[in-house]
């Protein structure tokens, strides 16, 4: 490191209060607080002629809590005065006199490190407006609905103090609309030291906002004296993805916002009010698509370690992982992550050392949820199909029944899921014993759950609302031969009750644009995406949202529990852009992108479409269009891999790769034709294809 010189040597550190001395107890849930901060370093220092130094923390220490830092907290902000800052205590000759430092206990557990990437700034962005609704008031506008903090520069006397409160949207008088914040203060106070020109930001706190009010500034504040800083986990980021259609490109940089500012060590389900909880509901599925967008292994797998470091030793897992709310309901839908996440980590990036890692976890979870099935039915939810569009625009929760889902439909599926996921892993372990087990409790689970909730008069399941269709055709559970009926079901509660616009929540988000792509429906999946009235993620863009909301309703719903930048309505959306739209997606069979299946479908009304993901093997690349006389098709293969791609065409002879027949090109296997399209093998590299 370029921070040690030849010599004496000063090493401080500075101590916030983060998630482990967070006392919040009037929470909703009680956060937990592990006492005041502590320090446990350990330098080692290795010289050149192979010696070693060892520092550690100890009793000869020296210790301040004087500093210019008088309070701070992620919820409520920081507060810091420049006229207590401590000149030099950094360097070896600072001599001021400090009490000695207090020895702590030994902390429980296990000791291990944090592998994965650091939250920093990784952005900063200029205000693009600035109002005074009254006299002294500022109201400072970033443009972006973002996650961090701002950095201000300003001049003024001794002892002024400038206040900046956070807050994602305006009231009609233009002042801060707080009432969806909730118990956060959100407030962040600089008390200035006299000097000409100061700059400021704080470190131990962060806020989600878009507007920011400042009170107390000297003078006029200008938009060259506050930045807003974007801080998150600093992920590489692997995506590109933009199409013909303008809707769906903002979509998705709402979704990219709103993905990324809720990584804070773990997947956050909001960054702005007094929660901010690694709720595990909202990611199961949809983490798999995240996964096109960033390379959040590492990330994704040390939450699963905090799943598995909050199991109890019963098997229960919490709702929210860690625990700092502990909630453990035992319903099935949420903890199901537990076992849903491993697999999206395989498939994504062909790891299956998280399997083998996290599989006796898993099983003492789903071997302690046995204990709540009768004859084959489990009826443990808590949360339903979280936040289904409303009837009335005031409501958080639909109060019609047609529009929920029987809470017994919804463990039971999801808990069939879990029950194939354990059967698969089990059988990738060698562990043939359980992966029969898992497989004969499966077989059980299904044939109870047909008997439970089929209708073979209507074709439906349970009152026939659109997740009590989608789930089970996902899933798995629908015999063949009624496989159409239900989806049939499906498409006419889409077209005809909600007029081609989505009608699920948290749970059906999460498999719907895939269930309707895989009964050949892409088509109603962009009609559904492409909507821009209420309930749409367009509805959200036109109302000037620049990230996703936590209700379809969110302009209108109750502030109790109304978030401007949520993930959990997200679903499948990313998979099915990628997927279907963008045709990139993983080789079931060969994870990890070793062998890639590429199939772009084209809908009436999208002429083209640019993606790429990277992946573990490197880049692919997927740009096409097509108009009434060509589709033509830009693909990049990484190296060490291959695909098999299905390009629309005739036939064969009616395909160019390069200008040359594709039939003549030299490391192109024509595989035949199906479905109106040609099948090829290829091997890395890059391509142009056009048929005609």
């Amino acid at each position: 490191t370029d921070h040690l010189r030849v010599g004496w040597n000063a090493l401080g550190v500075l101590l916030g209060n983060g998630r482990y001395y967070s006392p919040r107890s009037v929470s909703y849930a009680g956060m937990v607080n592990y006492g005041f901060p502590k320090l446990l370093l350990h330098l080692r220092v290795e010289h050149e002629d192979g010696t070693v130094t060892t520092v550690v923390s100890n009793e000869d220490w020296q210790l301040n809590a004087d500093g210019p830092i008088h309070a701070n907290s992620e919820y409520d902000g920081e507060e810091y005065d420049a006229r207590r800052e401590l000149d030099n205590w950094t360097e070896p000759d600072y001599e001021e006199a400090w009490e000695s430092a207090h020895l702590a206990a030994v902390p429980e557990g296990v000791v291990s490190a944090q592998m994965i990437d650091p939250i920093r700034v990784v952005e900063t962005i200029r205000p693009i407006e600035i109002t005074e609704p009254e006299p002294g008031v500022y109201i400072v506008d970033m443009g972006q609905n973002l996650v961090g903090w701002c950095r201000i520069h300003v001049s003024g006397p001794e002892g002024a103090t400038v206040t900046l409160r956070h807050a994602e949207t305006l009231q009609p008088d233009g002042h801060l609309y707080l009432a969806n914040i909730r118990g956060a203060l959100v407030t962040d106070k600089y008390t200035l030291r006299g000097d000409d020109r100061e700059t400021w930001e704080p470190r131990f706190t962060y806020h989600g906002f878009r507007f920011v009010e400042v009170t107390g500034f000297p003078g006029k504040l200008t938009l060259d004296e506050i930045e807003g800083r974007v801080v998150h986990d600093d992920l590489p980021r692997a995506c590109e993805f933009v199409c013909s259609h303008p809707l769906i490109n903002q979509i998705y940089v709402n979704v990219d916002w709103g993905v990324r500012c809720n990584y804070r060590s773990v997947p956050t389900d909001c960054p702005q009010r007094d929660e901010r909880q690694g709720w595990l509901g909202d990611r199961g599925e949809e983490s798999r698509g995240e996964m096109y967008l960033y390379n959040n292994a590492a990330l994704y797998s040390k939450w699963l370690q905090d799943m598995e470091d909050s199991q109890k030793e019963s098997g229960s897992v919490p709702d929210v992982c860690p625990a700092h709310w502990p909630i453990y309901s035992d319903n099935v839908t949420w903890p199901s992550s537990t076992v849903i996440i491993p697999n999206s980590l395989y498939r994504q990036f062909g790891d299956s050392g998280i399997i083998a890692r996290h599989y006796d976890s898993a099983k003492r979870w789903v071997d302690y949820m046995l204990t709540f099935v009768k004859n084959g039915i489990i009826d443990r939810d808590e949360y339903g199909d979280w936040c289904v569009p409303p009837e009335d625009p005031k409501l958080i929760h639909s109060k019609d029944p047609l529009r929920q889902t029987n809470k017994a439909l919804l463990a039971t599926s999801y808990f069939y899921y879990d029950l194939r996921l354990m059967e698969r892993y089990a059988t990738m372990l060698g562990r043939d014993e359980d992966a029969a087990r898992w497989g004969d409790l499966a077989e059980e689970v299904k044939n109870a759950f047909n008997e439970r909730f089929y209708n073979s008069e209507l074709g439906q399941y349970d009152n026939g609302s659109q997740t009590s269709c989608v789930l089970p055709l996902y899933f798995g559970l629908v015999p063949d031969d009624q496989r159409q009926r239900v989806f049939d079901r499906l498409g006419r509660k889409i077209t005809e009750e909600t007029n081609n616009h989505i009608g699920v929540g948290l749970i059906g988000a999460q498999f719907l644009n895939r269930v309707l792509a895989d009964q050949g429906r892409s088509d109603l999946a962009y009609t559904i995406v492409t909507q821009d009235d209420y309930p749409s993620w367009g509805y959200m863009v036109r109302q000037g949202a620049t990230t996703i909301w936590e209700l379809w309703n969110g302009d209108t719903a109750d502030p109790a529990m109304n978030s401007g930048n949520h993930v959990m309505l997200v679903g499948d959306l990313v998979i099915w852009l990628y997927e279907r739209l963008a045709g990139i997606r993983p080789d079931e069979q060969h994870p990890g992108f070793k062998h890639i299946v590429m199939r772009p479908e084209q809908i009436e009304g999208l002429d083209w479409v640019r993606a790429s993901h990277r992946s573990p093997y490197g880049l692919i690349e997927s740009s096409w269009k097509s108009d009434a006389e060509e589709f033509s098709w830009q693909v990049t293969i990484p190296v060490n891999a291959e695909a098999t791609v299905h390009i629309p065409a005739r036939d064969a002879d009616s395909v160019t790769e390069g200008g040359i027949p594709v039939k003549e090109a030299a490391g192109i296997a024509v595989l035949g034709t199906e479905d109106g399209h040609v099948k090829l093998r290829l091997g890395s590299g890059q391509y142009e294809f056009v048929s005609r």
